[in-house]
């Protein structure tokens, strides 16, 4: 029997993140992913009148490229996508999860290989900058198992995070909030093991309600270089390259990455070395989706949990909210702010915006989470 959810998220994805007009091309890239919803998004992509291709990938696949990834081979897939990649007008990228660990023993260097030549030309470059984009993740018994649920309850929390957000009612609460932050210089992030300061100064602020990402609901800008001081500690786990790392601790100076310790220091400072942007900073981002409470280690989950904020090393924006970073990486590090999760505090300007996870500012009420709900 066909789950009459399938139908209401694709189209979330097709009418309102994607907007996928008559003759757009659509690449529909399918990873992990059962093919009774593959076919409902095929037939929304067709019913908007949008012309679908379609790419299936599996990530124990994807493993095996990238073990065996040479500059060589990973450039002879990336002109290939990036080829097909500029003949499009959208992107929708559903990604399941198998196994979150598959990547974990393909070494560092292999990845790097990857993310050089085939995801910052294809993904970070033509496919950010140049197509109406979304991508998410599918429900799977992987996931039920990240997010501590039983599979069945976990699916009824996916479905209510992906569909019953008021996404017209979203994004214009975050309008005055994208005014404030446009005027703001200085930024103060104050909490447990937490003391940080920066600029974002003549950088724009970019409303998420929908159209990159589902689940969404952040609003992200980028510091000034060179302006981030100070420690942060942030408390939600983060998988990269296949490793789970937890209780990271970055201390900047002068916008850089001086010190950085995990539970695996060697391995964390081996990601930062990667190139030189690779220690700076690309995004600073608040989350607030109203259903996402708790950490499940799947970051288009857990960078938007309600009372969070990412600040996020590598690669900036460049469309959106260039501050002139460049790298091939771009890690959303987490940390929650509400009671539960030690607290913490955002100052803006010396104006008090958010304290323990719930803005106070009048700029942001509305993206408190009792008004986003359909």
């Amino acid at each position: 029997m066909k789950d009459p959810r399938h139908k209401k998220l694709a189209e979330v994805l097709v009418r309102h993140s994607t907007r996928v007009k008559p003759g757009d091309k659509v690449l529909i890239e399918i990873n992990d992913v059962p093919p009774e919803f593959t076919a409902v998004l095929l037939q929304e992509v067709c019913d908007a009148g949008g012309l679908p291709v379609l790419e299936h990938k599996f990530q124990m696949h994807n493993r095996a490229m990238y073990l065996n990834a040479t500059e060589e081979r990973m450039k002879l897939i990336a002109d290939i996508e990036l080829y097909r990649m500029k003949q499009m007008d959208c992107y929708i990228a559903v990604r399941g999860i198998f196994n979150s660990k598959e990547l974990t023993d393909v070494p560092g260097d292999k990845m790097s290989l990857y993310e050089k030549f085939w995801l910052k030309p294809v993904h970070l470059k033509q496919r950010v900058e140049e197509t109406r984009w979304v991508v998410l993740r599918f429900p799977s018994p992987q996931m039920a198992q990240m997010a501590k649920m039983s599979f069945d309850t976990f699916e009824d929390f996916y479905y209510r995070v992906c569909c019953d957000v008021d996404w017209e009612k979203a994004e214009r609460a975050m309008v005055p909030a994208k005014a404030f932050m446009e005027k703001t210089d200085k930024v103060h992030i104050k909490g447990p093991g937490t003391d940080l300061q920066f600029s974002i100064k003549g950088i724009p602020a970019v409303p998420c309600g929908g159209h990159m990402n589902i689940p969404d609901l952040e609003i992200f800008t980028s510091p000034v270089r060179t302006s981030v001081n100070g420690k942060i500690s942030y408390n939600a786990p983060s998988t990269y390259r296949g490793f789970t790392h937890e209780h990271v601790v970055l201390e900047f100076k002068d916008g850089k990455i001086i010190a950085a310790t995990s539970n695996d220091t060697k391995r964390i400072n081996e990601i930062f070395d990667t190139d030189e942007g690779a220690r700076y900073v690309g995004e600073f981002a608040l989350g607030f989706h109203p259903f996402v409470m708790n950490p499940m280690d799947d970051i288009l989950f857990d960078e938007k949990i309600c009372g969070s904020l990412h600040f996020t090393p590598g690669q900036a924006y460049e469309k959106e909210a260039d501050n002139g970073n460049r790298s091939q990486i771009h890690w959303d590090l987490v940390l929650m702010q509400r009671p539960e999760n030690g607290g913490g505090e955002i100052w803006m300007d010396g104006v008090l915006i958010r304290k323990d996870g719930k803005f106070l500012h009048e700029a942001f009420l509305a993206m408190n989470p009792e008004n986003l709900v359909k």
